[in-house]
Formats: C-alpha cells, structure tokens, sequence
C-alpha cells in the first residue's frame, strides 16, 4: 500500500536502514482510515519478540483488540474523563479514539520478585519499541498510550486479564500516518557524561 509520500523518504526504499527508521520514526496522532493487513502487523510482532528480557522471560502478552472490545474501552475511558473533565472532553476524546484503526495492548507478568518485575517491565518496552520500529518500517505509524484507562481497575478485566499476575504496559495505536509530526531531540553532548 502507498505511503502517499508522507514518510521519510528512506522509509520508501526496499531495504531501509536502521539509522532511518530509528530517526524518522514519529508518535503518530492522526490515523488514514486503512486498516493495515494483518500480515504486517504479525510480521512485526514476530520481530519485535526479539527484544532483550532478561534470563529469557519472555514476559510479554499481546492483546489484538476486535470492534467489540474497542467499542468496551473507548466507553470505559469515556466514563472516566465525563467524571474527570466533563461530558464534552470525554465525547470528543471518544469520537478520535473509534477513528483510529488498529489496536493492540501489551502487558507484562507480575513477578514476586520487585526487581525482576521491573526487569520484566523493561523488557516489555523493549519489545514495543522494536514493534514500534518495525511497524514504522514498513509504513505503519503507531501511537504508544499509558494513559489513565490503561491503569484503571476495570481496563484489564476487559481484556479477560487476572491483574494479580499481568500489569498493562500500554495500548499501541496503528495505522497509516495521516500526518508525520515534524520532531527534534537534544544533542548527545547534553545527556553524556565522560568518566575517567
């Protein structure tokens, strides 16, 4: 599928470069209303399992959110932001979100370990990074959420999930750019420091 010329250009050569997707990659906001095929979004997982975790956990869990589940959360976060921000923020926030095309939630194990439960956590964000990266390779944009609903009590139970042995990581949006922000980041002399 076209890209329409809204990527970097590198991104529309037939091998990209890891120093292209890793710079051009951007947190998209606005979503075409194309679903990508489903082939991609697999191909992307299948790399993104890759991502480094510690003695092997492995502690990831990939939810693919259907229409019916979609339309659960979206009235969950709606209900959340009428008692929060008022009625007009939380329909506004509702029409955006059943826009956006493709839906997935990761979460990560519950360790009885406190430092391996943040090992594992890491771990997970690595994993949506890589899927994040992949995705964006192959012209699909995403949108990485920890918002309010993904912490909320009732948002796991959703997704089936016991929350004594799973946490949500965050919601990732995906779909094709409707518009690629334009970014920038510090200079790496602002953020190292040289040690003897």
């Amino acid at each position: 599928m076209s890209t329409d010329s809204i990527l970097p250009p590198c991104v529309d050569r037939i091998e990209t470069t890891v120093a292209c997707v890793l710079r051009g990659r951007r947190t998209i906001g606005a979503f075409r209303p194309e679903v990508p095929p489903r082939e991609v979004v697999l191909e992307a997982l299948e790399l993104a399992r890759w991502a480094p975790n510690h003695k092997k956990t492995e502690p990831w869990h990939v939810y693919w959110l259907g229409p019916e589940t979609v339309t659960q959360v979206i009235a969950l976060n709606s209900r959340l932001l009428t008692a929060s921000k008022g009625v007009a923020e939380a329909d506004s926030k509702s029409k955006k979100w059943a826009q956006i095309p493709g839906w997935l939630v990761v979460t990560s194990e519950l360790a009885t370990d406190p430092f391996r439960q943040e090992e594992d956590y890491a771990a997970c964000c690595c994993l949506i990074q890589n899927l994040q990266l992949a995705l964006w390779s192959a012209g699909v944009g995403t949108k990485w959420s920890t918002g309010e609903v993904t912490r909320h009590p009732e948002f796991l139970s959703l997704l089936g999930i016991d929350p004594n042995q799973r946490r949500a990581v965050g919601m990732i949006w995906y779909g094709y750019p409707a518009v690629v922000p334009e970014q920038t980041r510090r200079s790496v002399d602002s953020f190292l420091s040289n040690l003897p």
